[in-house]
């Protein structure tokens, strides 16, 4: 039979306790905390992650963080490493060993373990009187007062605390390694986030679809340049050189205001010194330029020259906005 409970209070104290949990690990941010950052930067090797039950989860997720913004990183599983997979750290790594109690029966044979093999061990535990704390190197602190979980049993509060402090340490390393966009992109060079920092608007270009028309040409010579190649509008040019711009809503313009076909000419209604961006313009900031003008289509330079137009729907397509 369902408790009668209020779910959205509930709901309401779970993310109450953890942001709480989180906010009080501010006070353990100290000089303790300073040295591991400055071991971690001035190692040879990867920082090992390991743990056993929740915290090994907390700890697969740390070393996506970790090697995401610079710092090569591995995950080792507690139970795997005392079968076996010890053999994974290597003389210059540190093992970073997450456990709330500290006193898990794998982590009691682990850690002498790698202590016998001259690693230095970054105990991550919320018992500073356990095995873990009493036999690490260096502690980061993640004591909470207690979980979200009615019974105080199941890791919520805990590995809150857990991931936010490995994230604290992440950001620390990169700030200081100064990481920077550039950098990430080379670490993320899949999906919309990797094409936000490195996809240009010359990447979107296709050499075979580059309207243009001369200033002299027809109105019908226009329609057919802008229908065949699909992009909505056509680079207006001169002896090579741009000089305007037509889009289909100029040609709808000169329509509803009945000008005359026969003895119009693409210079007579183009609009003049188009809003353009260089090839190498980064994809995010052209969707910002069109956003900002209001406009669909962009004309794409480079070195000064006419090279060709994107549609903001070839930059949809790629998943940026």
């Amino acid at each position: 039979m369902e408790n009668k409970i209020n779910i959205t209070d509930s709901a309401i104290n779970t993310l109450r306790l953890e942001a709480e949990a989180v906010s009080n690990l501010i006070e353990f941010i100290n000089g303790e905390f300073e040295k591991i950052v400055r071991l971690i930067l001035a190692s040879k090797g990867r920082v090992v992650f390991t743990g056993i039950g929740k915290s090994a989860n907390i700890a697969n997720k740390l070393v996506a963080t970790f090697n995401s913004t610079g710092t090569p990183a591995l995950f080792m599983h507690a139970a795997d490493a005392i079968h076996g997979d010890l053999g994974n750290v290597q003389k210059d790594d540190i093992v970073l060993c997450i456990s709330k109690s500290g006193n898990s029966p794998e982590i009691k044979v682990l850690v002498p373990l790698v202590k016998n093999l001259g690693n230095k061990i970054i105990g991550m535990t919320g018992n500073l009187d356990g095995f873990l704390a009493r036999n690490s190197d260096f502690i980061l602190n993640t004591t909470v007062e207690k979980e979200a979980c009615p019974n105080n049993l199941a890791p919520t509060t805990s590995t809150t605390a857990q991931l936010a402090m490995g994230d604290a340490v992440a950001i620390s390393l990169m700030e200081c390694r100064g990481f920077s966009e550039r950098d990430f992109a080379r670490f993320h060079p899949g999906g919309a986030l990797g094409k936000r920092l490195y996809l240009r608007m010359g990447d979107l270009l296709q050499d075979d679809n580059k309207p243009e028309v001369d200033e002299r040409a027809s109105i019908e010579e226009v329609i057919v340049e802008i229908s065949t190649k699909r992009l909505g509008a056509t680079a207006v040019t001169s002896n090579g050189k741009l000089t305007g711009v037509i889009t289909d809503g100029d040609l709808r313009r000169m329509l509803h205001d009945k000008t005359p076909i026969d003895n119009t000419t693409a210079i007579d209604i183009m609009s003049e010194n188009p809003k353009s961006v260089d090839v190498e313009t980064l994809v995010v900031d052209g969707f910002r330029m069109m956003e900002s003008n209001n406009i669909t289509q962009l004309i794409v330079t480079r070195d000064g020259a006419y090279a060709g137009i994107v549609h903001l729907h070839d930059i949809l397509k790629e998943g940026i906005y």
